[in-house]
């Protein structure tokens, strides 16, 4: 403990505290909150506890040193797979919808590959931190791959398919901010692009291998979503109705129209997967713009913080954060609006769960304390 304390007592200056950072979150948060009370009341509470629990972590996190936690990466690494392989081959393993993704706790469900985001993040940025002036090397490159390959196994097998290819996004994002070189990230462009065009080619074909049915039903369903209006497009479909038919300025918040998609139940989940749907009936173009106006508002704040960042450590979790709540977004935005296929991904700082919402804090929490630590110029 008094370690810890120790670390806690570091030189800041109030002045390079992002207030402006905590300011977007806490805005966004509110909203979530608010939209959470109206898609589903009995869960507004939880999701208050959710935003509380992850201000505290967020200011605690904010004022450790993270060159210190960066130094834990190993424990970190070995922590993150322990949860991991907890989840199917430990009693507290507890499975929903078909998939066993969380752990459970007693008073609440865990989901453990919602905490794999951040403690790679971090991980990542003290492995390439030391192999800074080796990332031109295939051997670095490799010996990276080889180390997110068992959280991607482990996710991927729950299954997760949406978390797996999130993180994915997310591990490209910090090789590139590592300093990978421009020629390798074309010659990966030139290789992923066709090998996603063939992907895409052979899951939508009969007995195909590389997906479960329900994975082949939801791509389908995206590639020509009249023919599963009834079944696996239902969802997105009821969702762009949902959007669309709050116009403007939306139907009021939390209304008691009667043709409300909400109000009909035609949206499973609309706390969770489906939040923005809500955001768009209720609030309508106007709402769903401000949402993602301050997400991406934050995420250019936490890529300022890290311009400003004395080592690549710090640039990479800035970076890293930033991208971690762009792609979520996109994904969770783009499966509501059908511009990709439908998936269980929470809207950054807005969806309910306690872990998403908690885990996103502890990401800004570090943004935060990289920032009080900033790049002194001569």
């Amino acid at each position: 403990m008094k370690f810890i304390l120790k670390k806690l007592k570091q030189n800041y200056s109030i002045k390079n505290y992002r207030f402006s950072l905590i300011a977007l979150v806490l805005v966004l948060s509110l909203i979530g909150i608010l939209m959470v009370r109206s898609a589903s009341p009995d869960l507004t509470s939880r999701q208050i506890m959710g935003v509380g629990l992850g201000v505290a972590a967020m200011v605690v996190i904010s004022l450790i040193d993270y060159k210190w936690v960066l130094n834990l990466y190993w424990p970190l690494y070995i922590l993150n797979l322990i949860l991991l392989l907890a989840v199917p081959f430990s009693p507290l393993g507890w499975a929903s919808h078909g998939a066993k993704r969380w752990l459970n706790l007693g008073f609440t469900q865990f989901q453990p590959s919602d905490l794999t985001k951040i403690l790679m993040i971090l991980f990542f940025a003290r492995f390439f931190m030391d192999k800074e002036n080796k990332m031109k090397e295939p051997k670095t490159i490799i010996q990276a791959i080889a180390l997110i390959l068992p959280s991607l196994i482990l996710i991927v097998s729950q299954p997760n398919l949406s978390t797996t290819l999130c993180i994915a996004a997310l591990f490209c994002v910090l090789l590139y901010l590592a300093g990978l070189s421009n020629k390798i990230v074309g010659t990966v462009l030139a290789v992923t692009i066709p090998a996603a065009v063939l992907f895409l080619v052979i899951a939508v074909q009969p007995n195909q291998p590389l997906l479960r049915d329900y994975q082949q039903t939801r791509i389908l369903a995206w590639l020509e979503p009249e023919e599963y209006a009834t079944t696996e497009s239902f969802q997105q479909l009821n969702s762009l109705r949902a959007i669309g038919s709050g116009e403007l300025s939306g139907k009021g918040y939390d209304n008691d129209d009667p043709t409300s998609v909400k109000n009909s139940n035609y949206l499973s989940e609309a706390q969770t997967d489906f939040i923005f749907a809500i955001i768009g009936e209720e609030l309508g173009f106007v709402g769903c713009c401000v949402v993602i106006f301050l997400i991406l508002l934050i995420v250019i704040d936490c890529i300022l913080v890290g311009l400003k960042a004395k080592d690549t450590g710090g640039r990479i979790i800035c970076g890293g954060v930033a991208a971690l709540i762009g792609i979520q977004s996109f994904i969770n935005i783009g499966v509501a609006t059908l511009i990709l296929p439908n998936t269980g991904l929470s809207l950054p700082f807005v969806s309910y769960g306690l872990t998403s919402v908690v885990c996103f804090y502890m990401g800004i929490g570090f943004v935060l304390n990289v920032g009080l630590q900033p790049k002194k110029y001569q």
